[in-house]
């Protein structure tokens, strides 16, 4: 037989092809300096999609590890946050004893659980952050060579990177990763540059259990912590602990979490990292007690171990600084039958224990007054006076000393129309002002109820009468006391009264004026120059006098001091059996003519006399016919 050359040819050229191949991989991986002394420019690592996260193999475990991710998110999204959990029987008796809501310290560190896995992947990754299987790596290098890659752990702990091969990187801080990639890729390439950073991170599957308020196995990400872990199954619950969490970890405790350590001192040690397969376990609640009253931040605490009186109050930010830092008062379980509240002195008595159910109640050490005889008083002078302003005198300071401290008196003080403003006088109006319109509108309302009418006319002056009641009542309600005391000064006085001042108290002396006002129903209202030897009935003249629906019989005048003399008092003869129109007139008086209330028409009085002579008409007639 013949052999063809031909294909003897072909024989050749595919063994001396295979056998060129490997020649060719070795010298790649061993020459570099011919590499790049030969290459026109950089080498580009990673042209192809498929390249970019290494072998198929990888790039599966990827896509397994980011539908990991999205599952998660669907499931948090899916699940409703962590409603408020109902106060315990502790919380609820010392809510009554405060007077206002208490609840467990740290019970608002809790975060709701929707979207803890966003939130711990956006963290910044720490340096002592290990990298695990399904971690992705972004790895950059130029310079000699150029690469974009993002690669992802597989399951043996390794990323491959194209022309270099794979290295094995789980097991390896964060911190270390740029040292070892830079070793193993600078083994093939020279002169470059590189960077490796953490994409997206894997995630992990731990457990809770014990009392919390949604125990069972979540998934979060590879920077969760015990605190994030915790938040995310809602806390521990009302029968929960807040001091005794426990992280297990393959059977073993390998950690204590004390959640007042980060609350109260801001020690975070405890708040180990979570990996997968952790256990966080939450104990039983411990011995609980309570601090109401003037401290920074009331709260039922938890205790452990021996701690004191100072200790508890210690942990809600200590007391408030309006309290009484000499003594606080505590109510103990042992002795409730028979409500025995003892007192105790600090800070002597603050090493002392406390016990489960003990009530610690701190006394707001300035809502009681002191005695008026060891009292400061601030007070305000204003007006006539050298020196106006603020100033605090001697718990026995009167009027005169006040004016005193203020300077004394100008040429132009009028002391007739001294006003002094009283707090105290103030509040005690308030109540007697209120008191005084309630009473008010009940007698209207009951007049009006009782009133009868005797046509459509009379129904629609009803019905005004109470609208214009109504409006009344509303504007009166809108006037509040100003706390005025009326001192006891004639117009010629020349020093105030030696009477005691009060804290708060508003001494105003104004300027001697030389007008009177007159208003109500006169024809044209207003302030009048003021002469010698005018009367009231000279002032109410030159405002034209009283209109024809004024009830001149009513008339009154208010004094600058604040008293009032009226005509009804003038009739009684209470001021000296004087009319008040021929009473002297003072400067600064105000001359008030009220408006007739009770008015009728010329038609309403005739229907109402029509009406009595008709009835008076039939009785006669009955007697006429019984007498028949």
């Amino acid at each position: 037989m013949r052999w063809h050359p031909i294909p003897a040819l072909l024989t050749t050229a595919v063994l001396a092809c295979v056998a060129f191949a490997p020649a060719m991989a070795d010298t790649t991986g061993t020459d570099n300096q011919n590499q790049d002394t030969n290459s026109t420019g950089p080498v580009r690592l990673g042209n192809s999609p498929s390249s970019l996260r290494g072998p198929a193999a990888v790039d599966d475990m990827g896509r397994q590890s980011g539908s990991d991710d999205n599952f998660i998110e669907a499931r948090l999204r899916n699940v409703p946050p962590v409603k408020a959990q109902a106060p315990s029987e502790f919380e609820t008796y010392v809510s009554e004893l405060a007077g206002i809501p208490i609840q467990r310290l740290g019970s608002d560190l809790m975060l709701p659980a929707r979207g803890m896995t966003a939130v711990e992947a956006n963290r910044q990754v720490p340096p002592d952050y290990v990298v695990g299987l399904g971690d992705e790596i972004q790895l950059t290098l130029w310079g000699s060579v150029d690469a974009d890659l993002r690669l992802t752990v597989d399951r043996s702990g390794r990323i491959v990177i194209p022309r270099v091969g794979p290295v094995v990187v789980a097991g390896i801080r964060q911190a270390d990763l740029n040292d070892l990639l830079t070793r193993r890729v600078g083994q093939v390439f020279k002169n470059f540059q590189l960077s490796a950073t953490l994409g997206r991170l894997r995630s992990i599957r731990y457990y809770v259990t014990g009392f919390v308020a949604r125990p069972g196995a979540y998934s979060v990400s590879s920077l969760a912590t015990v605190m994030t872990g915790l938040a995310q199954a809602g806390g521990p619950s009302a029968a929960g602990s807040f001091r005794n969490i426990e992280l297990r970890r393959n059977g073993q405790v390998v950690g204590h979490f004390d959640l007042y350590d980060l609350l109260v001192r801001g020690d975070k040690k405890g708040d180990l990292p979570l990996q997968a397969d952790d256990v966080l376990h939450v104990g039983p609640v411990g011995p609980q007690i309570a601090l109401i009253g003037s401290v920074n931040r009331p709260a039922v605490v938890e205790l452990k171990g021996t701690e004191t009186v100072n200790d508890a109050i210690a942990f809600v930010g200590g007391l408030s600084t309006v309290a009484d830092t000499r003594r606080i008062s505590i109510e103990r379980l042992s002795d409730r039958n028979d409500r025995r509240v003892v007192e105790l002195a600090l800070p002597q008595d603050g090493t002392q224990r406390v016990s489960n159910g003990d009530v610690l109640r701190a006394f707001n050490g300035v809502t009681a007054m002191l005695p008026q005889a060891k009292q400061y008083k601030r007070i305000r002078v204003e007006g006539e006076v050298a020196r106006p302003g603020d100033y605090v005198l001697p718990p026995t300071s009167t009027l005169l000393d006040a004016v005193q401290a203020a300077g004394g008196l100008t040429p132009q003080a009028y002391l007739f129309g001294t006003d002094l403003s009283r707090e105290t006088v103030r509040k005690l109006q308030e109540v007697q002002y209120d008191r005084a319109l309630r009473d008010l509108e009940t007698d209207f309302t009951r007049n009006t109820s009782t009133q009868r009418v005797s046509g459509a006319e009379d129904a629609a002056a009803l019905a005004q009468k109470q609208s214009g009641t109504t409006r009344l009542i509303e504007r009166l309600r809108a006037v509040r006391p100003t706390g005025r005391v009326v001192l006891d000064l004639t117009d010629s006085s020349r020093d105030l009264p030696a009477l005691p001042v009060e804290e708060g108290d508003r001494l105003y002396i104004p300027a001697r004026p030389n007008t009177v006002g007159v208003f109500g129903s006169v024809f044209n209202g207003g302030s009048y120059l003021l002469k010698s030897g005018n009367s009231i009935e000279d002032i109410v003249k030159l405002a034209g006098g009283p209109t024809r629906g004024a009830d001149a019989g009513s008339m009154f005048v208010l004094r600058a001091n604040g008293s009032v003399v009226s005509a009804r008092q003038s009739s009684s003869g209470w001021i000296g059996g004087n009319s008040l129109p021929s009473l002297a007139a003072l400067p600064g008086d105000t001359v008030f003519v009220p408006e007739e209330l009770n008015k009728t028409t010329f038609m309403q009085d005739a229907k109402d006399w029509t009406q009595i002579l008709y009835q008076f008409g039939l009785g006669a007639a009955a007697l006429k016919t019984i007498k028949n």
